[in-house]
């Protein structure tokens, strides 16, 4: 028989992570080894255990809406430090809001937590294997996004908090400046910048920048 799957889950609710240990125990060949109830600390065990080739871990279930850092912003960080290793998105959000951004950012599937115990496993599976779990809605709302983002240029789809952040980058202010004409903090400015990139499709703030002249969202001086 293979090694069972080694299984990590993040969600600040205690009720959740107990009730997904539920669904899972029963789930031949996989193993949840170790939980945590928000993105510092999960990036702790997941360093920890990843360092460890004792330990490892294979797939991540991984909440969105966390408090201090959300799940997007912990995905993109899991996947910076450890690009092998599959995060498999949870979430009570509408696929629509969230599942395209999830994806982009290098989820390995965007399951809503009333999913059935069933379709789980088979997502875990998959994401293990190395593969992308794409339920039907989500993969229609992918379909839909590929379709929208041929019509209308990224930077429409930036909320008004985004698009103040936007001119200023594209004005060479840097996150630090931003955060003081904002008086916002570092952090938060910086997740949407990553926001503003990832619905941009830029790397980085050269790359905005130029985006902004060719969109005309700003002038050459």
């Amino acid at each position: 028989m293979s090694a069972s799957i080694k299984v990590m889950l993040v969600d600040d609710h205690l009720i959740v992570r107990q009730g997904l240990r539920q669904v899972l125990a029963d789930a031949e060949g996989l193993s949840v080894v170790a939980d945590a109830a928000d993105g510092v600390q999960a990036l702790q065990l997941i360093r920890q255990r990843m360092g460890d080739p004792m330990q490892g871990l294979d797939v991540v279930m991984l909440d969105i809406a966390m408090p201090g850092r959300d799940g997007l912003e912990v995905l993109k960080q899991i996947k910076a430090e450890y690009p092998g290793l599959a995060v498999l998105m949870l979430s009570t959000y509408p696929d629509k809001q969230f599942a395209v951004r999830c994806l982009r950012a290098g989820a390995a599937g965007y399951l809503n937590k009333s999913a059935d115990p069933d379709e789980m496993v088979m997502a875990l599976r998959k994401a293990a294997q190395g593969g992308v779990y794409l339920s039907a809605n989500v993969a229609e709302v992918l379909a839909t996004s590929i379709s929208e983002v041929r019509d209308k240029p990224g930077h429409e789809s930036l909320s008004r908090r985004e698009h103040q952040v936007f001119l200023l980058l594209a004005e060479g202010r840097s996150v630090g400046q931003i955060a003081e004409l904002l008086h916002l903090s570092s952090n938060t400015v910086s997740t949407y910048r990553a926001r503003i990139l990832d619905k941009t499709g830029t790397r980085n703030d050269v790359e905005l920048a130029l985006y902004a002249v060719r969109q005309q969202v700003v002038s050459v001086a």
